[in-house]
């Protein structure tokens, strides 16, 4: 039966599905409905696992459709649904326009399995122990969103203001400028490293990324060696003309044995399509028209080494982390504790389930999160923060809670979340331009969506800053506000467990209103 339709659907339904999960990072005009947010991220394997693991909701459910379609069909996951895999097929469809690039011709390749079970156990001992760097770092479709958020994002922001400001000149305001907040550099510099990665990887040796590193497909591997419907090789008809090697990017076809490795296959159908007596088969594994020896078998010893390796998997305790800001001013702000956004409920609870997708970071409005660097200490490398100096937390926005696909962040409704208590305002007196210029300010106090920060009485007729802590919420715009430099008189001391405020005092005073009116 000729298949050559799949490799079709393949193409559209990974084209536009790439689309539609890169707009959701890229779009910068903040114009994407939220339900559109959870079409593409359903099917996110490693989200929709740690959502079912820590919070049983729906969107977990996601993480147990990707097995069932991997039992029956395969990896079809790696080439249909995983950003990351889809990226990897464009770089190499563009290298083959390239003339000039020396392209890599696909051959069989043996397995690496010490290096694809050791790179699995990491990431396995990540999402028990709560060590989420490791899984930020290997999860494919948290290193697309930040090659998204940190580097492609970045690009189409200047684009867009070139072109603002190329059309001003001729009186056309189609565009309108948009200022866009850049990462720590070492943030930049590790994404752009994972770009580069992939890139080389996959002009010179096809998909061996997703079968040598990536534990998603190491995983899918697994269960796709039980799949009800597998690619192999008839052997009676088969002429050995390799053509069917040539085109398989994972390296998986065996053509002197005549087997095709489907554990490592990632359902491209490239074979499918081009063998010239049809002896490459998409059957069941029922199907008795030809061998049935087509998958890697499963050594016992390889099992015994594999259970080993994750055997040794231990818990990491979490220690507290400072952010010290080491510059020349006299009085800098000493930050204990990192602020984490509303309805990521503890610290503990976000470095947990976070896996650095950036998504959330891309999808504020203000660009108060950003990428830490130290802020959470290693475990938290990467993880979005409440970085006050390039924005503050909207009193009235949700909208990093409605797109978390981890549940790292969850939903608060707008009366919650105005008394969620992520951290508490600290006035630094020394710094503030009230005591050492001896003039008026009040910026901070104007901001404050709670007046939790008001102004009092000070010295030569003078008012200064005043804290309400109980009615504080940490939402940052006094620091934001704040003119002094380089250090605020006034910032957010983050709470390592979120609290709920006191609800603001009325302070409208009654006025009588008299039968005659005055005027």
């Amino acid at each position: 039966m000729n298949h050559s339709y799949l490799k079709k659907i393949r193409v559209i339904f990974s084209v536009l599905y790439f689309l539609l999960i890169l707009l959701l990072f890229v779009d910068f005009t903040h114009l994407i409905p939220k339900q559109f947010y959870n079409i593409p991220l359903f099917l996110q394997f490693t989200p929709s696992f740690l959502t079912l693991k820590n919070a049983f909701l729906l969107s977990g459910l996601g993480f147990i459709f990707i097995v069932i379609i991997t039992y029956l069909f395969g990896r079809v996951y790696c080439s249909f649904i995983c950003p990351l895999g889809i990226l990897q097929d464009l770089v190499a469809f563009i290298t083959k326009k390239v003339k000039r690039i020396k392209r890599y011709k696909y051959k069989y390749q043996r397995a690496y399995n010490w290096i694809r079970y050791s790179f699995l156990s990491l990431f396995i001992l990540g999402l028990l122990s709560g060590f989420s760097i490791l899984v930020s770092l290997l999860d494919p479709y948290s290193i697309f969103g930040r090659m998204s958020s940190e580097l492609f994002r970045p690009v189409l922001v200047a684009a867009n203001n070139i072109t603002d400001a190329a059309l001003q000149k001729f009186d056309v305001y189609s565009f309108y400028r948009v200022d866009l907040s850049l990462s720590h550099w070492i943030i930049i510099s590790t994404t752009l490293f994972y770009l580069l990665l992939i890139i080389v990887l996959t002009v010179l040796k096809g998909r061996i990324y997703c079968n040598t590193i990536c534990p998603v497909g190491t995983i899918l591997g697994l269960v796709s060696r039980l799949s009800v419907f597998k690619i192999r090789i008839d052997k009676n008809t088969c002429t050995s003309c390799r053509l069917c090697e040539k085109v398989c990017k994972a390296g998986c076809i065996d053509i002197p044995n005549q087997q095709v490795h489907f554990d490592r296959c990632v359902s491209c159908y490239n074979c499918l399509t081009i063998c010239p007596v049809n002896s490459v088969l998409y059957t069941n594994k029922t199907d008795k028209s030809g061998t049935l020896k087509n998958v890697h078998p499963v050594k016992p010893n390889s099992r015994r080494n594999f259970l080993a390796i994750i055997a040794l998997i231990f818990t990491v305790k979490k220690a507290k982390t400072q952010e010290l800001v080491s510059n020349n001013a006299m009085f800098p702000a000493e930050r204990t504790t990192a602020v984490s956004a509303p309805g990521s409920i503890s610290i503990e609870h976000f470095n947990d389930l976070c896996t650095a997708c950036h998504l959330c970071i891309s999808a504020c409005p203000t660009q108060v999160l950003q990428p830490a660097y130290t802020d959470y200490g290693i475990i938290g490398f990467m993880q979005p923060v409440m970085d006050n100096h390039s924005g503050f937390c909207n009193f009235d926005c949700i909208k990093c809670g409605e797109v978390c696909p981890t549940s790292a962040i969850q939903v608060l409704n707008i009366e919650d979340k105005r008394l969620t208590q992520i951290g508490i305002a600290k006035f630094v007196k020394q710094n503030c331009i009230v005591e050492t210029e001896g003039t008026d300010c009040g910026a901070c106090a104007e901001h404050c969506p709670t007046k939790a920060v008001r102004m009092v009485p000070y010295k030569n007729n003078l008012v200064i800053p005043e804290v309400t802590e109980d009615i504080c919420i940490g939402c940052g715009a006094c620091e934001y506000a704040c003119p002094t430099t380089p250090y605020k008189a006034i910032y957010v001391e983050g709470n390592a467990v979120h609290l709920t405020a006191k609800k603001p005092m009325q302070n409208e005073q009654e006025v009588e209103i008299s039968d005659d009116f005055p005027f």
